[in-house]
């Protein structure tokens, strides 16, 4: 029998570094998370490589009986810009990550987003999108009235005094696909929003890391060395400090801790049509337009909790 307190959730991610991290974080909370399913898109890699690394994480994690789908493979109105220069995969990663045996599923990503919460009790599954938020536009704009039927969307994008991180003004999920992020955000669905405000906070040490390695399990090996690859090219990008930020991660973070994080309701605003600041994510910190809050944007965690948090939780993976 289920737990009454246990979280259902679909993950929508474009693994990835961070996102084959919160992936980890996921599966390795059983008792807390039921994974509905994992739904790739185009994002940091295209959408043959995410759809793959999903499949892969799975397998890492012991979990191959987890769902693995492949959605949109471009944004909706946009060409992909990926970030393979950072996410792209090299020697080393392969042989962290083992090669898929289990096969994706047939259906395609968006109609199992529909099916599921139209088959499930509206209100009990929570939407998780690690990166362009194109699968769950796509499903709004098909089938408009599973809006009402999610319990949450959790986000990780945007940002709000912390400025881009892709463009000076624009943060990399949403500057993907902004017109994606411009209908999600007009839903009505709750949405809470993890921007670069929150995770440029939490910093991976190498302490952090060390605490990782000595879990002595494949998985904390793994993230150990995924994490710290991370760093480094981020760092050789020009991301200085900012590239030992950990972003995707901080999703599942909140739905399992959610103390750790504090922010408020606000309304937030994408622009789709400025040159210059396409993709920003236009904050009203201060309620200054008068607009309805849409959303619950985070800009406060308790970097410290987290990680052990992450460290505790991966220890129960293989």
């Amino acid at each position: 029998m289920r737990q009454a307190t246990r979280r259902r959730i679909i993950i929508d991610a474009d693994p990835g570094i961070d996102d084959a991290v919160a992936i980890l974080l996921a599966l390795a909370a059983p008792e807390e998370l039921e994974v509905l399913g994992v739904v790739a898109v185009a994002g940091n890699l295209p959408l043959t490589l995410t759809e793959r690394n999903a499949r892969r994480v799975c397998e890492l994690g012991g979990r191959t009986d987890i769902a693995i789908y492949a959605g949109c493979g471009r944004p909706l109105l946009r060409p992909l810009a990926t970030a393979e220069r950072i996410h792209g995969e090299t020697a080393r990663d392969s042989l962290l990550l083992p090669e898929p045996t289990m096969a994706p599923r047939p259906q395609h990503g968006v109609d199992f987003l529909i099916d599921t919460l139209r088959s499930e009790a509206a209100g009990t599954v929570t939407l998780c999108a690690l990166g362009p938020l194109t699968n769950i536009a796509m499903a709004l704009v098909k089938t408009p009235d599973i809006a009402e039927r999610i319990a949450e969307l959790v986000v990780m994008g945007g940002t709000c005094s912390e400025l881009g991180n892709v463009t000076p003004a624009a943060e990399f999920n949403i500057y993907v696909d902004p017109h994606a992020a411009a209908i999600v955000l007009d839903s009505g669905i709750p949405i809470t929003m993890i921007p670069l405000d929150v995770t440029h906070q939490v910093l991976t040490t190498p302490e952090r890391l060390a605490a990782l390695r000595g879990l002595g399990n494949r998985c904390g090996s793994a993230v150990a060395a995924l994490l710290g690859a991370f760093e480094r090219r981020r760092r050789r990008g020009g991301f200085g400090a900012r590239g030992r930020a950990l972003h995707d991660p901080c999703v599942i973070g909140y739905l399992l801790r959610p103390a750790l994080f504090g922010g408020r309701e606000i309304n937030v605003a994408i622009e789709t049509e400025s040159p210059l600041t396409l993709g920003m994510t236009v904050a009203d910190w201060w309620g200054v337009t008068g607009r309805k809050a849409n959303l619950r944007l985070m800009n406060t965690v308790d970097a410290g909790g987290f990680y052990d948090l992450m460290t505790e939780r991966l220890a129960c993976l293989p």
